[in-house]
C-alpha cells in the first residue's frame, strides 16, 4: 500500500467516524493514533496553524526570563523582552543555524554556543566576532525571525500561523464561561517537562472525560468522583469543557472563605477545560493544574506540566501547606494516568484494535474528534 493510500484512509477512517451522531458514536479509529502520514497532517494542518500553550505568562516575569520548545518541528523562544512585553522568535542561529537557548532560565542576551553570534532580547543583532573580512557582512540585516505571541488570561499562547484569529477572538466564550474564577491572576507555583510513551490525543482524550476516574485512578481520586454529578455538556467551536462538583475532602479545592466572587455551587465547582488542540486545564477556587502537549512521534508526546493557586490561596498563611499537599496528590495522579494511557496506546497498535461505542460521560471525546477531523484533510 502506498503512503498516499494509508495517509488518506487514516483521515477517511475518521471522517466517517464522527459522521455518526453522538448517541450511536464510537471512540476514534486505530489509525489516527498510529498512523505516521496522520501524524504528518496533524503537525501540517493544526500544529502549524493553530495557537499552542507555552505556559504561564507569570514564569517569565523578568526581564530576560524565557522558555524553549519545539512547535510542528520549528525550535521556538517565549522570552520577555526590555520593554517588558513576551517576544517569541526562532531559537536558530543565523549563521551555522545551531539552536540558541535551552530549557528556561534568564540571560542578558542570546548567544550563540557554536560561535557565539549574539542577539538582543528583540532577537536584533548584538555583534559577531571575527567577521570584519567578509565584505557582505551587516549586523543591521541580521533579525531573529519573529513568531506571533499573545498573552491570554495568564497563558502564553503562540503560533506559527501569520493568519491566525487573535486567542481572544477565538476563546471568546471561554472567557464567558469562567470568568468568574478570575484565572488570569492565579500564580504558578510548579513547572515540570515530562515524555511520555503514548500518542498525544490518547492523553489529551484520558484529560477531557472523567469517565476513568473511579477505576483508574482508585488509589488516589477515584472515590471522589461521583459519576452521576458529572455535566458533560456539548462542545463548543474551539474548546470542550464538563464541569465536577467537589466535597470539603480537599479544602484547597473550594473556594477561600475570604472570596466573595463566587456563589453557591461555583464555590465547589471545578472546570475541566480542554482549549484545542492540547491546553488541558482543570480549574478550582483555589488551584488550577495544566497540561500542554505536542505530539514526539506517534507513540511518544511531550508534556508541559504545571499548576498553582488562586490569590485567595497565595496570600493564605498555610498556602504551602495546602498546596506541598495538592502536589503530592497530582504526582500520584500523574503516575496512574501515565498507566493508563500507555496501555491504552499499546492496545491500539494491537491487530485486534476495535473502537467500542462512547458513554454520555466522554461527549468531549466525541467533540474533539470531530474539530481534528475538521482540520484534516480526506
Amino acid at each position: 500500500m502506498n503512503e498516499h493510500v494509508r495517509h488518506t484512509s487514516a483521515a477517511r477512517e475518521l471522517k466517517d467516524n464522527v459522521a455518526v451522531p453522538f448517541e450511536r458514536a464510537r471512540a476514534m479509529p486505530p489509525s489516527v493514533y498510529t498512523s505516521e502520514e496522520f501524524l504528518a497532517q496533524e503537525l501540517e494542518y493544526i500544529f502549524k496553524r493553530e495557537w499552542f500553550c507555552a505556559g504561564r505568562a507569570s514564569a517569565l516575569a523578568n526581564l530576560g526570563d524565557y522558555t524553549t520548545f519545539e512547535l510542528a518541528g520549528q525550535p521556538v523562544m517565549v522570552i520577555r523582552d526590555k520593554d517588558g512585553t513576551l517576544r517569541a522568535q526562532s531559537n536558530v542561529c543565523l549563521h551555522r543555524m545551531s539552536t540558541l537557548l535551552t530549557g528556561s532560565g534568564n540571560t542578558k542576551a542570546i548567544v550563540c554556543p557554536y560561535h557565539a553570534w549574539s542577539y538582543n532580547l528583540d532577537g536584533t543583532m548584538r555583534g559577531a566576532p571575527a567577521m570584519k573580512q567578509n565584505e557582505g557582512f551587516c549586523k543591521e540585516n541580521y533579525r531573529l525571525p519573529q513568531v506571533r505571541c499573545e498573552e491570554w488570561l495568564g497563558w502564553i499562547m503562540v503560533t506559527l500561523n501569520p493568519d491566525a484569529l487573535p486567542v481572544s477572538e477565538t476563546l471568546r466564550e471561554v472567557e464567558g464561561l469562567i470568568g468568574q474564577y478570575g484565572m488570569e491572576n492565579y500564580s504558578q507555583t510548579f513547572f515540570e517537562t515530562h515524555e511520555w510513551d503514548t500518542n498525544w490525543k490518547v492523553l489529551a482524550e484520558n484529560f477531557m472525560e472523567s469517565y476513568h476516574l473511579p477505576v483508574c485512578h482508585a488509589g488516589t481520586i477515584g472515590g471522589l468522583s461521583k459519576l452521576d454529578e458529572m455535566d458533560c455538556p456539548p462542545g463548543k467551536e474551539a474548546f470542550n469543557y464538563h464541569f465536577i462538583l467537589k466535597d470539603d475532602t480537599l479544602k484547597i479545592a473550594l473556594a477561600h472563605p475570604s472570596n466573595t466572587r463566587l456563589e453557591g455551587n461555583w464555590r465547589r465547582t471545578t472546570t475541566l477545560l480542554a482549549i484545542y488542540p492540547s491546553l488541558l486545564i482543570t480549574l478550582t477556587p483555589g488551584y488550577f493544574w495544566y497540561l500542554s502537549l505536542h505530539p514526539h512521534g506517534v507513540g511518544k508526546v511531550d508534556i508541559l506540566f504545571g499548576g498553582g493557586m488562586s490569590p485567595d490561596f497565595v496570600n493564605d498563611p498555610d498556602a504551602r501547606k495546602h498546596f506541598d499537599k495538592l502536589k503530592n496528590l497530582l504526582d500520584d495522579v500523574n503516575v496512574e494516568d501515565r498507566g493508563c494511557t500507555e496501555k491504552v496506546y499499546r492496545g491500539l497498535c494491537s491487530e485486534f484494535a476495535a473502537p467500542g461505542h462512547l458513554s454520555h460521560l466522554e461527549r468531549p471525546n466525541y467533540d474533539f474528534a470531530r474539530w481534528i477531523s475538521s482540520k484534516i484533510p480526506a
